[in-house]
């Protein structure tokens, strides 16, 4: 009889932040230049903005947790007792999002002004959230398909 050590939980590497990039990236690009997102964040009110960035982590949770069954949220590397893999999809989901609105010029073309007035900037908030539900998912797959 063989005696097995007990298997390790994989530890999350910057490789598995690249992952998530991709994906994080590719599916955030369409919805970023969408006329119709920037108008659906402009007629959101405050509470929608905050459920839709609680659907984006429901999302994203439910991606890498619940989808993939090799994973337990018990055994990674946490911060402040959330997971580290989480917490960097989150960022990656959001972060890309934000960082192809403004490398677009998103908020001047859509809304009519720099992300620098109180307004523009809440409404670039806003469809940011929107972006990120579609880039949540790209992100988690590229992270789950990629794994090892």
């Amino acid at each position: 009889m063989r005696i097995r050590r007990p298997r390790r939980p994989r530890q999350f590497r910057v490789a598995d932040s690249a992952q998530q990039t991709v994906g994080g990236f590719l599916l955030a690009g369409p919805f970023v230049v969408t006329q119709e997102v920037w108008d659906l964040a402009v007629s959101m009110s405050a509470l929608q903005a905050v459920l839709t960035v609680g659907v984006v982590s429901a999302i994203g949770y439910g991606a890498l947790y619940t989808a993939d069954t090799t994973r337990d949220p018990d055994t990674e590397q946490e911060v402040a007792g959330v997971p580290i893999r989480f917490i960097s999809l989150l960022l990656v989901s959001f972060g890309s999002v934000a960082i192809l609105a403004l490398l677009f010029n998103a908020p001047a073309t859509f809304l009519g002004g720099p992300p620098t007035t109180a307004d523009v900037a809440w409404d670039t908030f806003k469809a940011v959230s929107v972006g990120s539900v579609f880039s949540i998912v790209g992100a988690a797959t590229a992270d789950s398909v990629f794994a090892k």
